[in-house]
């Protein structure tokens, strides 16, 4: 599998991890809101660091959009 790949599903693992995270801090009532702020602060750096990953990619020819086909 291509480095790309594994950089791009490592992140997107890392942003659901960091958002059950949240979730947990949320729902678990203890009023510790500096973990939860804390988790999804990481949520917006890793898909804000996605985001620019997939467009550096993009340009670079590492990845290429599949379109949808008629």
């Amino acid at each position: 599998m291509e480095l790309s790949r594994l950089i791009i599903i490592g992140a997107l693992i890392a942003i659901l991890v960091s958002l059950g995270t949240a979730l947990f801090h949320l729902s678990s009532g203890k009023g510790d809101s500096g973990k939860l702020l804390k988790a999804l602060t990481w949520r917006i750096v890793l898909s804000v660091a996605l985001l620019l990953f997939v467009v550096f990619a993009a340009r670079q020819g590492w990845v290429t959009p599949n379109g949808f086909r008629r």
